[in-house]
């Protein structure tokens, strides 16, 4: 087998979990990782955070939401990722963050995620050695407060993406960089009395990743990184001074759009032509990923392809969650998550505990996949906090 399938293979195992049908839209993009929600809290909670961001993981849900955080945090976590593939890949996840008086909160992150040990073969299928292949992102954010009520943040992060660094023919493959630009808005509603329940009721809006294509060869061909939109709400009823539950919602959207032009040697015959496909630059695709799509359901050498149009509501991704606190002591949480079946084709539930005791705090989350074998059955997700003084 030559070099080109090795490289594809494990390119396809960094897409899978994102990406099942490689025809929907973020079968257009690269450097998937930065996708993957960090934190076990959220995790637990169906993947629901944008509206609740009220920890130093707010870097990665919503920075608007470190406005409103004071002190100083540590976190960490880890997960065997895609363990059904049994492939030794593994995440990490180290967040930090500070709070400076007239200033706002700053945070930082630390994103790794390891791809494995590959094969490195020629055309005759003589070894040629092997090469580890992974993914890395590191950023800042900060949080300030535009009024009372209103938060914003930001953040940047450096995204650099070592797949292969071998020859593929004539071409060197290289590490691809990239850097996304993060935009997010917290909006905290007057706290209302239903009963005898105090209820707080959050808005958020977190657009991230907004950056150049990554390239890999020293070819002109370059793709995407995952520009991506999250919108949603979350209610926390306070029964009493031990008891607090929290509701969170999340939607979210991956802002490519990939176009085809089709290319024929001679316009007369249909067998010479070919599909190009190219997609738009960021600050494009922020406005023209809006639009239905056409992914194909059906494409073998035997039958004709068939294809299912997408809507604007079908490319969503929803996101649903409940957390329960005693105390603020002990947190159980349970979610779902839901992806168009001819979009990616996630549909899963989750859960997940906490305990917090003193400067420390563990959280874990568990993925209990609706279909059969799915790639992240039985992901499981670690977290270590550590809360300083405020």
């Amino acid at each position: 087998m030559g070099q080109r399938p090795y490289l594809l293979s494990f390119l396809l195992v960094a897409l899978l979990p994102l990406a099942r049908p490689l025809m929907a839209q973020i079968g257009g993009t690269a450097v998937v990782f930065l996708m993957i929600e960090p934190d076990s809290r959220s995790a637990g909670m169906g993947n629901a955070g944008v509206a609740v961001a009220d920890n130093a993981s707010a870097v990665f849900w919503n920075p608007a939401g470190l406005a409103y955080q004071t002190g100083t945090e540590f976190g960490l976590t880890h997960s065997n990722w895609l363990p059904e593939f049994n492939a030794n890949l593994y995440y990490e996840y180290f967040v930090a963050k500070r709070h400076f008086r007239g200033w706002g909160t700053f945070g930082g992150h630390l994103t790794y995620l390891n791809l494995g040990e590959h094969e490195y073969r020629d055309a005759q299928n003589n070894d040629l050695g092997k090469f580890r292949s992974y993914d890395l992102a590191a950023g800042l954010s900060w949080g300030f407060k535009a009024t009372d009520r209103l938060s914003v943040g930001t953040g940047a992060r450096l995204i650099y993406s070592s797949l292969a660094n071998v020859a593929v023919g004539t071409q060197k493959t290289n590490p691809g960089v990239s850097i996304g630009i993060d935009l997010g808005a917290l909006y905290k509603l007057p706290k209302f009395w239903l009963g005898l329940t105090e209820v707080q009721y959050n808005l958020g809006f977190n657009l991230t990743n907004m950056g150049p294509k990554i390239q890999y060869s020293d070819s002109k061909q370059s793709d995407p990184i995952p520009t991506y939109l999250r919108f949603g709400h979350a209610l926390t009823f306070g029964f009493d001074e031990y008891n607090k539950i929290t509701l969170a919602n999340d939607f979210s959207k991956i802002l490519v759009r990939q176009r085809s032009t089709e290319i024929c040697i001679d316009p007369a015959d249909e067998n010479t032509c070919t599909l190009e496909y190219s997609t738009d630059p960021f600050y494009k695709a922020i406005f023209s990923a809006w639009t239905p799509i056409s992914v194909v359901t059906t494409a073998t050498t035997d039958e004709e392809q068939v294809f299912e149009t997408l809507s604007i509501l079908d490319q969503l991704l929803i996101s649903a969650g409940f957390e329960y606190w005693y105390r603020d002591l002990f947190a159980a949480r349970a979610g779902y998550f839901y992806e168009n079946p001819y979009n990616g084709d996630r549909e899963f539930l989750t859960f997940g505990a906490g305990i917090r005791y003193n400067i420390v705090g563990v959280d874990f989350s568990y993925i209990y996949a609706l279909e059969e074998h799915h790639p992240l059955a039985n992901t499981m997700r670690f977290s270590l906090l550590l809360s300083l003084a405020r």
